[in-house]
């Protein structure tokens, strides 16, 4: 049987109130689960839903069509429900999940410019060393992102130098999305988790960090969005500036394996 989200948040979800429940989105191994309970072993957020609301929220943080199995479990002496198969789990029904057809994607709040390599100095080196990712390339990112503003707000919601967005900032534990080290640490574990995904196709991984792991999917590469396009560009060309300025030899996007 094939159910679709509305659905299995009504009959599954633990009541809050009279009008709203909470869900919890939990993040192990690049992939995104729902439960009614925190997940033993995952990174967890609690997330309230409105029963008034006229659309639910995107759950899953990304654009596509997701199917999968709902599971019980008995989970410190009460009966839980999620999405992710764990121990001890009874399968009781397969569900599909089609998010909002609207694009997430932004063109980013940074103007192709000059390098800058003055900013941050100390946060970027530190979550380059603590994820492998690679310094240049992070910081293109931010620079295509935020143009390094702290305080920057897009109109999809994404916040701070890295623009994360609510879902991102749950997934790595930021308690304040404005600070510098905390999005900048968090942008490249979530960076260094796509490069996983993606066999360090940087690409699909700007793309994907643009619009979503969900849109990927459901284009087999990068979505036809035209945000997610300039995008892309955008980023491709940064790449090549920055590690020119890093003293690098200069390049644009390609595809390359995963450290």
């Amino acid at each position: 049987m094939r159910i679709v989200l509305p659905v299995l948040i009504a009959w599954a979800l633990v009541p809050v109130d009279a009008s709203a429940r909470t869900v919890w989105r939990c993040l192990r191994d690049g992939t995104v689960s729902l439960s009614t309970a925190p997940e033993p072993g995952s990174q967890c957020s609690a997330q309230t839903l409105d029963d008034e609301a006229a659309l639910l929220p995107n759950l899953w943080g990304s654009l596509g069509v997701f199917e999968g199995s709902l599971y019980r479990r008995e989970q410190d002496g009460k009966r839980v429900y999620g999405t992710r198969e764990l121990p001890g789990s009874v399968r009781l029904q397969a569900f599909t999940v089609t998010t909002p057809a609207h694009s997430a994607a932004h063109v980013g709040l940074g103007r192709i410019g000059k390098p800058r390599l003055d900013i941050y100095r100390h946060e970027f080196k530190v979550a380059a060393r603590k994820t492998g990712i690679d310094e240049a390339w992070l910081r293109s990112i931010a620079h295509a992102e935020s143009a390094y503003d702290a305080s920057a707000v897009s109109d999809k919601g994404a916040v701070g130098v890295m623009q994360l967005m609510p879902s991102v900032i749950g997934d790595y534990g930021v308690d304040d999305p404005a600070s510098a080290a905390q999005s900048i640490l968090a942008g490249a574990r979530h960076l260094k988790s796509l490069e996983t995904r993606y066999g360090g196709d940087r690409i699909l991984v700007a793309a994907a960090y643009n619009a979503g792991i969900g849109a990927v999917a459901q284009y087999s590469g990068v979505p036809p969005y035209a945000e997610t396009r300039e995008y892309v560009a955008k980023v491709s060309a940064l790449y090549a500036r920055y590690r020119k300025a890093m003293g690098q030899t200069a390049r644009p996007l390609q595809l390359e394996p995963a450290r």
